[in-house]
């Protein structure tokens, strides 16, 4: 499990496909400090297991059904990737329940610079999108962030200087595509009604 609360970027060193899946390396000095064999580093969001630690670089084995459901197949050496590692007990739950589960993309419609913040708007996937509430919350990339405006095909999200400064969310541009996860309370409450 994760809190949205993105530790460090990132950057990809290495892509190896073989059978559909692909190794993947990746270089972050802060995951790596206490990674080892079998532990959970969140990746743009996407829960993977380490094999292998290297001085500052992780590798994880990404099957095929990761690459076809989120945006970890387009990566390439060099991407900056959102990074965080899986919660333990003891620590606060800075952001909200994350299981690195990704339920889908979606491509970022656009940005609309503030003095302040930016207000960034995404694509909603419609077997999302009831998901998806006003204050609600919302996990892009990893990061956990607040649903500031909700319609039937869009959503948006507002971005505070820290979360552009250490996060990828600061150099996307419209088009680019993200990893979504909605809030997995809404999930089981949508499961448990329907009985």
């Amino acid at each position: 499990m994760f809190t949205g609360i993105i530790e460090e970027m990132g950057e990809v060193v290495a892509l190896e496909p073989g059978g559909g899946a692909v190794v993947l390396s990746v270089r972050g000095a802060t995951v790596t400090s206490d990674a080892g064999h079998g532990d959970s580093i969140a990746v743009n969001g996407v829960c993977l297991t380490v094999v292998e630690v290297k001085d500052d670089v992780f590798t994880v084995d990404v099957m095929k059904e990761s690459l076809d459901r989120t945006s970890l197949g387009a990566l390439a050496p060099g991407s900056a990737v959102n990074l965080e590692r899986a919660v333990r007990a003891d620590q606060r739950l800075g952001g909200h329940i994350v299981q690195g589960h990704v339920d889908g993309t979606a491509t970022l419609l656009s940005r609309d610079p503030g003095e302040h913040w930016d207000n960034l708007r995404f694509s909603l996937p419609p077997d999302l999108s009831r998901y998806v509430a006003e204050k609600g919350s919302i996990a892009i990339d990893g990061i956990s962030l607040t649903v500031t405006t909700v319609d039937e095909d869009s959503f948006g999200v507002s971005l505070i200087p820290t979360t552009l400064r250490l996060t990828t969310m600061g150099a996307r541009e419209p088009g680019d595509l993200v990893n979504l996860e909605v809030d997995v309370i809404a999930k089981y409450v949508e499961k448990l009604v329907a009985r």
